[in-house]
């Protein structure tokens, strides 16, 4: 599923850094982006990941892994997706991805694995077929830059012919942007993601210089290759050196001698204000790499106890992004919902102002669902919204994003965030819930008000 190169533990070459001119990138406007080498949100405010890796592709149903991994420390989460290599994931699914990470105030990182070692691995797709599924995928990401990160392809070139990787990564993200994606793009390196012949260190400006929006990341994966203190601290100092962004995408812990010395790849990350995304919280075939035990929270492994609760570990380092306001949701995610394959149609609001809204349930499971609300402005711009409905079957909503919800009764009303209210003529926003249900989930008549 993942190799691992561990006969690689012998590659321990130094790094010598050319000297480059620094380019200080501008940012877009829109979301998460890049500010010099860091992450930064709409607001300005610094963003530093802190997460875990998650296998939802082959393991769609283990949809409460979501809260667990927040209640675990991470602040992101990087969701593994396939095109059609494995079974592929549909837009309504990676809909349902964005809502959980959204519900559990997780910055979800988005990434497709079909291009897993291409060149090596025949059974690999190309970039720009990644960049296609992104794009089948566009009605989905668009609106969502504030939450959501893109990488573009999973360790996209194995070891043969390393250096197709620049022209490649170039012509993807540029694809990405002709077709009008907005969202902080993340590439990874290639030799399965761990650069260890350095053609994504020697190549980086070249990459960074080909996205028109100046909002790229690339992101190293640090395995077999970097299993000393040295050789982390070398490609790191490369990096940091020439201001160029980057995080530390995947990486295991030094289970065995020659693995990688997962202790001072998180205090370096701690020390130089890089994310880091550990692989992963279980499905693995290498259990080793598993962070807990069949994917149940209260039974961490080593490799978990040593993430979540070490010195510099989730726990300790983890900061929320402050788009989700700073506030925990007062209740989790249930532990084993699955998207009802047969939700209620979306229901729309009545005309009650210059807005409108519908309803969809997005996600429905026994005596819980997922709730989404899109608000669209009417003929004008307007500068805030009220939604309201009234539930006939005695539903009731317990916590939310994107909106104030609050409920009197039978009758819930959401009111716009801070920044979210104003929308142009014709613009729409999205808000959701979470909430509980018996004997019948129907869909109420939403009303929508401006102002």
């Amino acid at each position: 599923m993942k190799r691992r190169l561990a006969t690689l533990a012998a590659v321990l070459v130094t790094l010598t850094a050319a000297v480059l001119t620094v380019v200080t990138p501008a940012y877009a406007a829109t979301g998460l982006h890049i500010s010099g080498r860091n992450i930064v949100e709409a607001n300005g405010s610094n963003f530093i990941m802190r997460g875990i890796n998650h296998m939802h592709t082959w393991y769609a149903g283990q949809t409460g892994s979501f809260a667990d991994m927040k209640a675990a420390g991470a602040n992101t989460v990087r969701v593994v997706l396939s095109g059609g290599r494995w079974t592929a994931n549909t837009a309504a699914d990676v809909t349902n991805v964005i809502n959980l990470c959204k519900a559990n105030r997780l910055i979800c990182v988005l990434e497709d694995h079909d291009t897993t070692g291409y060149g090596e691995d025949g059974a690999a797709y190309t970039l720009d077929q990644a960049v296609n599924y992104w794009i089948s995928l566009k009605s989905v990401l668009q609106g969502q830059e504030n939450y959501v990160v893109i990488n573009i392809g999973n360790e996209p070139i194995g070891n043969t012919n390393p250096g197709q990787w620049t022209a490649a990564t170039v012509a993807a993200i540029q694809k990405m942007r002709s077709n009008g994606f907005q969202h902080l793009l993340m590439v990874d390196a290639p030799n399965w993601g761990q650069d260890w012949q350095y053609t994504m260190r020697d190549n980086a400006q070249t990459v960074l210089d080909a996205d028109t929006q100046d909002n790229t990341v690339l992101s190293i994966h640090m395995y077999a290759v970097f299993n000393t203190a040295a050789s982390i601290r070398n490609y790191l100092d490369v990096f940091q050196n020439n201001n160029w962004p980057l995080v530390i995408g995947e990486f295991g812990w030094q289970f065995a001698s020659g693995e990688v010395d997962d202790q001072t790849l998180m205090a370096e990350a701690q020390a130089r204000g890089l994310g880091y995304l550990g692989w992963s919280w279980a499905g693995n075939t290498d259990p080793i790499l598993d962070m807990t035990n069949s994917f149940n929270a209260a039974s961490l492994t080593t490799w978990g106890q040593r993430i979540v609760n070490g010195t510099n570990g989730l726990k300790a380092t983890s900061k929320e992004a402050t788009i989700f306001g700073g506030v925990q949701p007062s209740s989790p995610t249930p532990s084993s919902p699955s998207p009802s394959p047969s939700s209620p149609s979306p229901s729309p609001s009545t005309p009650g102002g210059a807005c409108t809204a519908t309803y969809a349930i997005a996600g429905q499971w026994q005596g819980g669902f997922q709730g989404d609300v899109k608000v669209t402005a009417g003929s004008a711009a307007i500068k805030g919204w009220t939604v309201t409905w009234t539930y006939a079957n005695g539903q009731t909503v317990s916590n939310s994003w994107g909106a104030t919800v609050t409920s009197s009764g039978s009758t819930v009303t959401a009111r716009n965030a801070a920044w979210n209210g104003s929308l142009s003529a014709g613009a729409s926003t999205n808000f959701g819930f979470l909430g509980s249900w018996t004997g019948t989930n129907s869909v109420p008549t939403l009303t929508c008000t401006a102002g």
